[in-house]
Parts: C-alpha cells; structure tokens; sequence
C-alpha cells in the first residue's frame, strides 16, 4: 500500500488544475471511491445541491469488454457526502461536459456518465492508469503508485485526522469496520496518541 501525505495530495490536486480528469481526481482523494465506481458514476446518481451521491454501479472489464456491474458487496452501494471543494469541481467538469458535448454533437455516446472519454463512451480504467494517472504523477513530482492507492489515501487521511473509523468505514463500503482498522492499522498508533491528547485536556487541571 503506497499513501500520499497531505502535502502531497494537495501536490496532486495542484498538478491536476485545468486536466479534463480534474474532478476525477478530486473525487478519488475526496471520498474514497475505487476506479470502477467512479468510472461507473452517471450524473442522475449525484446530487450537487444536497451535495451527496450513490454508488450503485461498477465499470469492469469482461470477456465482453467494458461492462458495468453491480457494486463488490452489498455494503458498497453507499450513499458518499460530498466536500465542498469536490461539489465546485464536479459543477466546473459538468459546464466543460456541455462545451464538449455540443463540439463532438451527434458521435456523442450519451451514457450519463460523468467521467466518460472524449465521446462519451467509457474509460477503459487500465489504460486511464497507465497513461493520464502516471502523467500526473510526474507532472506532480511524485514516485508511481496505482490509482488505488487514491483511495487508500483518502482513508489513512481522514483517520490521521481523527474522523471515527465507522464513518470512514461506511464511506468506503466496507462490510465491517474491522476490514478498514486492519487496513489502515498503521495510523491507529497517532489515532491513539490523539486519544490520550483528548483525555489529557479532558482531564486536566485536577491539581
């Protein structure tokens, strides 16, 4: 498992500004989500006002090529709240979607998805990785890492930031919380130092 600081992620987020996949990687790092669920978001499924969406569907590749599928597990079709810096770009990646839309006109293959390829078809998540994901990382300066890792990211980021392990499990789609604490057991050592933190200024002053 290979996770980005904070520091760098906001490396990341900066190299991306301006990318067609901007969004993309805002979301990755946002909530968690795997590739094939965000390949597989259509926008009927995302709520900008409210700021929140559903993971109902997987992009995978088959015998068949590209097919979308139910999601891994039951506990995978998740409702994920959206951050406000993640609703801006979505709304940004939605008004681009229009312009690009009208451009490519009837060859437009109007699927709803939000992260489509150049005519509206979906991505192929192998090629995306090998290509416009390692890109980036050099564009950022950063070591090669799969985009996996984006969600692993998310995760070790929001429990460094004391965020309970449930909440954090519910976002990700984990069937139990123990998968996410076995996960991610090499933050739960500065989870703890912040609990005794919190007890030291919960508790002191007794003297």
């Amino acid at each position: 498992m290979t996770t980005l600081s904070e520091d760098q992620a906001r490396q990341l987020l900066a190299a991306a500004a301006g990318d067609r996949f901007e969004a993309l990687y805002v979301l990755a790092l946002a909530t968690g989500m795997r590739q094939g669920e965000l390949l597989a978001l259509k926008w009927r499924d995302v709520d900008l006002d409210t700021g929140s969406l559903q993971v109902r569907t997987t992009l995978q590749r088959s015998d068949h090529g590209l097919v979308f599928a139910p999601p891994k597990t039951a506990f995978s079709r998740r409702r994920v709240a959206l951050s406000k810096k993640a609703r801006e770009a979505l709304r940004l990646h939605y008004a681009n979607q229009v312009v690009e839309r009208k451009q490519v006109g009837p060859a437009w293959e109007d699927l709803d998805l939000v992260f489509p390829n150049a005519i509206g078809a979906p991505i192929d998540g192998t090629n995306f990785s090998r290509q416009s994901f390692a890109a980036l990382l050099a564009k950022a300066s950063l070591p090669p890492m799969r985009f996996h890792d984006l969600r692993h990211t998310a995760a070790t980021l929001l429990l460094g930031r004391g965020i309970n392990p449930k909440i954090v499990s519910e976002m990700l789609g984990h069937a139990r919380i123990a998968i996410t604490l076995e996960l991610y057991s090499h933050v739960t050592p500065h989870m703890q130092q912040q609990a005794a933190d919190a007890m030291d200024a919960a508790l002191g002053g007794y003297r």
